[in-house]
């Protein structure tokens, strides 16, 4: 286990050499660590926000106590045992003293940092490294860490945090790890009750009913796959424990495996080694994450899956602990396999019922695509009110992207590497994202308390007849107004490419304003009509509800029929052509306005309008194309498979006719209501379709 295994305290017997990734992590460990053996331990007095000295030097200061506490397991070398005793003596002299940070920027604040969270995180680092040393230090030197800092931090956790220490929350999961693994470490087994069935002793609350209610069957964590990352750690490092000292827990089978399945949720949850920047997320978090090296190794001592080695060589480091070692030696005996990223549907909420996100995944190498289409449940507090968006990557990166978060994690001059105010004002909101928004407001106000209780209905996942098929509906995000929405991947002969359709309506019951924006990467290209572009001075297209935060850049007049669109990003063409009856108005934003602090990525969109309209329908195909090669000054490729749309409804089912630029036509046809044989009439033909879905010729 992860610091707590049964070797833990017994240093390293004579081994041969580490396998090549382990011995850089050991020797970056030593290189880390090295400067630490010559000085005087620094736990200064805490007063700084994230990013801030007081802040950065604490957490150094539990990595210290970690690493040191492994380099002494595998080293057996007695001054690295000697460094976590000392480091934590100063820690022995400094926190009994400590009162509530300073700072007034957290609901529930730490000691040691600015909230409470960073405290547990620290506790269950430090922890790690004490476990492997304890058995060492004479029973006063113990005696002394153990009543001036693990105990009195594990109070803190328990009494002063209780209400943090009871949610069902990642920040519960952190506190509630730290005080049953030292409960573990020190022999109190009232901290590991307290951790594993609450501070009541009876499961409503703790380590087992979070992983009941916070992850789907699927594996899937209801705050998306940023804040899986970071609540895989505790959840997987406190397993770890639980499985050393009491393994008739069977706490790896739990739930049908939940902490295995969540390990390789989270892995199939990116892209290109990122992970997908769902809800408050910073879209440069992916695979190399420590808290996913560390659960891989976990997961991967328990059940071999040589997938896992290949996720481990591209994260290009392995864990320091026994695990990782492990790991590493697997790696060089040559035993890794490609892992199987595949699309699939992974649901949400505790049973599974509240929704989901779909991931459909098409072509290979350097072309391989991902379509992700959010149909989730609210995602709590840090979910963003965007159900029905989807995300596109293409040539290994975003090419219809979403947001993430407004944070510049650990950037001081940044609101201290906190969420900054324009996570509220523009992230979150729905015009942020790739959906559909009614009104300029957003879905349920933005207010997250109205939004939980209420799921998405995720309708249909499938495949068939070269067609990866994913359709939900959203009820009362605006009041009446009843969305449906359905994407899908196309790969069909006649094609000769992926490409993607995004199938929009909506049904109210009275006139409304529709907006549906598409927030790409790359540069405008032209369109089939013309947008007149503002040459003298810009304007915010709205006044609130994340409008503000857009200059209007041009606007076009859209014609009967539909339109096509074209932007191009680095090596890669894209076509959007589109049909939306009732659609009038299309706008080219950037991001940027009312942005004083420059907070807010430059990042730029395209937002077809409908005005006074009950309904809404809009279908658009999406096509990556083409190959420009700059150093060559060469283009491949430049012309789009599919030259136009059309788009019509008949009751609940609805035609789609995509003209392909041989001359051919392709049509698909879709139904809502859920019944088995399906027919449109159009032009004298009738097309007929059994299910959800089907291409009718």
């Amino acid at each position: 286990m992860v610091g707590l295994s049964a070797q833990a305290a017994t240093p390293a017997t004579k081994t041969p050499p580490p396998a090549p990734l382990f011995k850089a992590t050991l020797d970056k460990a030593r290189k880390s660590v090295a400067p630490y053996l010559k000085q005087r331990p620094d736990v200064p007095v805490p007063k700084d926000a994230g990013g801030g000295y007081t802040h950065e030097r604490h957490k150094d200061n539990y990595r210290v106590i970690r690493e040191a506490g492994m380099l002494y397991a595998f080293t057996g070398e007695r001054r690295y045992a000697d460094l976590v005793r000392d480091v934590l003596f100063a820690y022995a002299d400094l926190y009994p003293g400590l009162k509530p940070h300073p700072i007034e920027a957290a609901p529930q604040k730490g000691k040691l940092f600015w909230q409470s969270l960073n405290d547990a995180v620290w506790l269950v680092e430090a922890i790690q490294g004490y476990a492997e040393v304890r058995s060492v230090l004479t029973p006063a030197d113990r005696q002394r860490i153990e009543a001036n800092v693990f105990r009195p931090m594990c109070a803190f956790s328990m009494v002063d945090s209780a209400k943090t220490f009871e949610r069902i929350h990642n920040h519960a999961t952190w506190a509630v790890a730290g005080v049953g693994m030292t409960g573990y470490v020190i022999n109190e087994p009232a901290y590991v009750k307290a951790a594993l069935y609450g501070l009541k002793g009876d499961g409503k609350t703790g380590f087992l009913r979070q992983i009941d209610e916070l992850f789907s069957p699927d594996g899937y964590y209801t705050e998306g796959p940023y804040y899986q990352r970071y609540a895989l750690q505790p959840f997987e490092v406190f397993a770890g424990s639980i499985e050393r000292y009491d393994p008739a827990k069977k706490i790896f089978d739990y739930r049908d495996g939940m902490l295995v399945k969540a390990v390789y949720a989270l892995i199939d949850l990116s892209y290109e080694g990122k992970f997908f920047p769902l809800n408050d997320a910073i879209v440069d978090k992916g695979i190399d994450s420590p808290e996913l090296i560390q659960a891989l190794a976990i997961v991967y001592a328990r059940n071999k899956d040589p997938q896992l080695l290949s996720v481990s060589t591209a994260q290009g480091t392995v864990a320091f602990t026994r695990e990782g070692a492990l790991v590493a030696a697997d790696i060089a005996a040559g035993k890794s396999k490609p892992f199987n990223y595949k699309s699939q549907l992974f649901r949400d909420g505790a049973k599974g019922d509240e929704g989901g996100v779909a991931v459909i995944r098409s072509g290979k190498g350097n072309r391989a695509q991902a379509l992700v289409f959010k149909a989730t449940a609210q995602g709590m507090g840090h979910g963003h009110f965007d159900r029905l968006s989807y995300i596109f990557y293409d040539a290994k990166r975003e090419a219809v992207a979403d947001y993430g978060a407004a944070r510049y994690l650990n950037v001081e001059a940044k609101k201290g590497g906190r969420y900054l105010a324009e996570n509220e004002t523009w992230a979150k909101q729905s015009i942020a994202h790739n959906t559909l928004v009614v009104d300029e407001t957003s879905q349920f106000n933005a207010d997250v308390d109205a939004a939980q209780p209420v799921p998405t209905t995720f309708l249909t996942f499938a495949t068939k007849d070269g067609v990866q098929f994913a359709s939900a509906r959203l009820d009362k995000a605006y009041g009446e107004v009843t969305i449906w929405r359905a994407v899908m991947v196309v790969e069909r002969p006649e094609l000769g490419r992926p490409v993607v359709i995004d199938l929009v309506r909506a049904r109210g019951q009275s006139a409304h304003r529709y907006d549906l924006p598409l927030h790409y990467k790359g540069v405008f290209l032209d369109a089939s009509t013309k947008f007149k572009a503002s040459t003298t001075g810009l304007a915010p297209l709205g006044t609130k509800n994340g409008y503000q935060h857009l200059w209007k850049k041009a606007e076009a007049a859209v014609p009967e029929g539909g339109q096509r669109l074209s932007w191009f990003n680095r090596d890669r063409f894209y076509s959007l052509n589109y049909d939306a009856p009732g659609v009038s108005k299309a706008f080219l934003t950037e991001l940027g306005a009312n942005d004083p602090d420059d907070n807010l990525r430059p990042e730029r969109a395209v937002i077809l309008r409908a005005d006074n309209a009950r309904d809404f329908n809009s279908v658009s195909v999406l096509e990556a194309y083409g190959d420009y090669d700059p150093a060559q000054e060469s283009v491949r490729d430049i012309l789009p498979s599919v030259t136009g749309v059309r788009l019509h409804q008949d009751g609940a089912n609805d035609l789609i006719i995509l003209t392909l630029k041989t001359g051919q036509t392709l049509a698909i046809g879709v139904t809502w209501d859920g019944e088995d044989q399906n027919s449109v009439t159009l032009d004298g033909k009738t097309r007929t379709w059994r299910g959800a879905f089907g291409v009718t010729g």
